[in-house]
């Protein structure tokens, strides 16, 4: 594995409840000081609460436990990234599958996924869902993974004509998965063999789709405004800007901020190949009733966040 003494990451995690009763989003976050491997694992998860937590945790459980077992050799993880963490995805998958078989009445119940591997200067992800990959990246907002559900089909209708712009905005299937982590045949799933090379000044943001309540525009502008501050500085403006718009309907949220910087600490812009645009646009409501999520979510309960500061450590 090259070395790349010359970057360094500044991460931090946050999650909040939104106004849902209950809390369903799941996080790990884990960039040891010194070490060459730093890992996230997210899940949304969906089917009520009674089985939305318990999909998001098992799930993330699972995908960590996986991956922070081969961790320990990085030369491992970065000739076999993909192939550990779809490993990992299907383990969590059928332990979600085993829980339902146990526990009949979470029939219904599942969860997105994004677990992310940083190796060197490398980034390896796998999702499944809607849980959005950014990447901030020269004050453009990309992401970077596939949005699993109907909202690409219904942008595309609008490009065509068979719907105008705001239609397809508020269309009410738009936020419905075509995919999840939920015990059967996982239907899509990311998880690209050719990894992203990060550059200093990059910032990443792994998210579940709450979100997106605040708008695309207004995170890139945050991103953008605050990319020289720390990470944990970055999270209180998200959670601040959440708190703003104060949406009746916001649901549960929760984030990983990676910033990339070179060692003197702080990033240098420079210029690199774009990427996929970002251009869904900003979620309005709890996301429907899927095959995977059968149970409605609740529309209330207090914001309750809290930024978790990650390690800050040398690549090497």
């Amino acid at each position: 594995m090259p070395a790349h003494a010359d970057l360094r990451l500044d991460t931090a995690s946050g999650i909040a409840q939104g106004r849902r009763a209950h809390q369903e989003d799941t996080i790990v976050s884990d960039f040891p000081i010194g070490g060459r491997v730093g890992l996230v694992v997210l899940a949304d998860g969906m089917g009520g609460h009674a089985a939305g937590d318990v999909a998001s945790q098992i799930a993330v459980t699972e995908v960590f436990r996986a991956l922070k077992c081969g961790a320990g050799d990085p030369d491992r993880v970065l000739a076999h990234a993909p192939r550990l963490l779809r490993r990992a995805a299907d383990t969590a998958n059928t332990s979600i599958a085993v829980h339902i078989r146990r526990h009949a009445e979470t029939c219904g119940m599942g969860t997105t996924l994004i677990a992310a591997i940083v190796a060197g200067d490398r980034l390896f992800w796998l999702s499944v869902g809607d849980s959005p990959l950014l990447l901030l990246r020269d004050g453009a907002l990309q992401r970077i993974n596939k949005d699993h559900s109907l909202a690409p089909q219904i942008d595309g209708m609008a490009r065509i004509g068979l719907l105008t712009p705001e239609e397809a905005r508020r269309h009410p299937d738009r936020n419905c998965l075509t995919s999840a982590i939920c015990g059967t045949e996982i239907t899509q799933i990311d998880y690209p063999e050719t990894p992203l090379e990060l550059a200093k000044g990059d910032i990443l943001v792994a998210a579940s789709d709450g979100l997106a309540y605040i708008g695309l525009d207004r995170i890139r502008a945050i991103l953008e405004e605050n990319r020289t501050r720390s990470s944990a500085e970055i999270a209180d403006a998200l959670f601040r800007a959440i708190e703003d718009v104060a949406d009746p309907e916001q649901d549960n949220v929760c984030f990983s901020v990676i910033r990339v910087l070179c060692a003197a600490g702080q990033p240098t812009v420079q210029a690199h190949p774009p990427l996929r645009l970002l251009g869904a646009p900003a979620k309005t409501g709890p996301r429907p009733d899927c095959p995977c999520a059968t149970a409605p979510r609740s529309r209330f309960g207090a914001l309750a966040a809290r930024w978790l500061p990650g390690h800050r450590g040398g690549l090497s």
